[in-house]
């Protein structure tokens, strides 16, 4: 049987490819590209879905490593289990730092320095001046400091904040100083003015921004959420909003695309993007130079970077 490697993307179009591999342009469409028993790289389709990213794997008897093109793997985790043992999953880690931290940062300033209003009063022919809040000598706690977090931490530097807080699920000491862990949250969550949330979506994680975390925050903070829908509860973020308690920043949402109707799209003190942090100009030249390393060391038998599990 042939080694086929499963790509979202055109071979030709991603330079330091290694040759000797039979590679398949598949991009979610209803017809695979080959056998699925012969795939032994599957690339994910990027932002196709958990059902396009689940469909082949059942019948993937010879894959050895599954790559996602997100932070997150949440949407492939529960077709591990009709892998063989020993699959390994790796995520795009590197890939959408700078887009991810870009939007974080774009969501914090556009939130606390009121564009939301500007917007509605230039449609409205309103000039809606006044004092809002800057974002020097604000205390930003990021929940979730890994990679996109620390991106994240970078772009605060030149807006002098008065104090960045970085949490994790384990504490540790980095260069930039102290990791908490986050059965630390209750002590720190008062202390903070924006709380960005950074976190994959993880059974750990799942529900982490709930009553007690938003009922913890002090009033007038704000809530940012650039890492998965589910690690907020909706209802809890809801009730805090609705009280005008909080304010709320969110690339993403539970449930998601967010439903017309929904009565987060009109909760007071709430700015939402479409889940677009990742999805940006300089996601592609970053997915292909990962994809082309990560093939390059496929192909000479070494261990593949990123790996989040294991499956067996």
């Amino acid at each position: 049987m042939t080694a086929d490697i499963w790509l979202p993307f055109a071979a030709d179009q991603i330079e330091g490819l290694p040759e000797g591999l039979a590679y398949r342009f598949w991009d979610g469409g209803a017809d695979f590209p080959a056998d699925p028993a012969d795939c032994a790289f599957y690339t994910v389709p990027y932002l196709k879905g958990m059902e396009v990213a689940l469909r082949p794997l059942p019948a993937m008897k010879s894959v050895r490593v599954v790559q996602t093109l997100s932070a997150g793997v949440d949407h492939v985790t529960p077709g591990l289990g009709a892998l063989p043992a020993g699959v390994r999953l790796c995520n795009a880690k590197g890939v959408h730092d700078a887009s991810t931290a870009e939007l974080a940062l774009a969501l914090i300033l556009a939130s606390l320095r009121g564009f939301p209003g500007f917007a509605e009063g230039q449609r409205r022919e309103e000039w809606r001046s006044g004092f809002y809040p800057a974002l020097a000598d604000k205390s930003v706690l990021i929940v979730g400091y890994g990679s996109i977090g620390a991106a994240i931490e970078d772009r605060l530097a030149p807006f002098e904040c008065a104090r960045v807080t970085r949490v994790a699920r384990s504490a540790r000491t980095t260069e930039r100083g102290e990791v908490h862990a986050f059965t630390e949250l209750p002590a720190l969550l008062p202390q903070a003015d924006v709380v960005v949330i950074s976190t994959p979506l993880t059974e750990e994680t799942k529900g982490l921004a709930g009553a007690d975390f938003l009922g913890r925050m002090k009033d007038g903070a704000l809530f940012v959420n650039v890492g998965r829908g589910g690690v907020a509860d909706t209802d809890a973020l809801l009730a805090e909003l609705e009280s005008g308690r909080i304010k709320a920043a969110l690339d993403v949402t539970e449930p998601e695309p967010l439903p017309a109707g929904h009565p987060l799209w009109h909760a007071p003190g709430v700015l939402i993007s479409p889940h677009v942090g990742g999805s940006t100009s300089a996601f592609l030249p970053r997915a292909k130079r990962l994809l082309a390393d990560q093939l390059t060391r496929f192909a000479a038998g070494e261990e593949p970077r990123n790996v989040v599990l294991t499956s067996g």
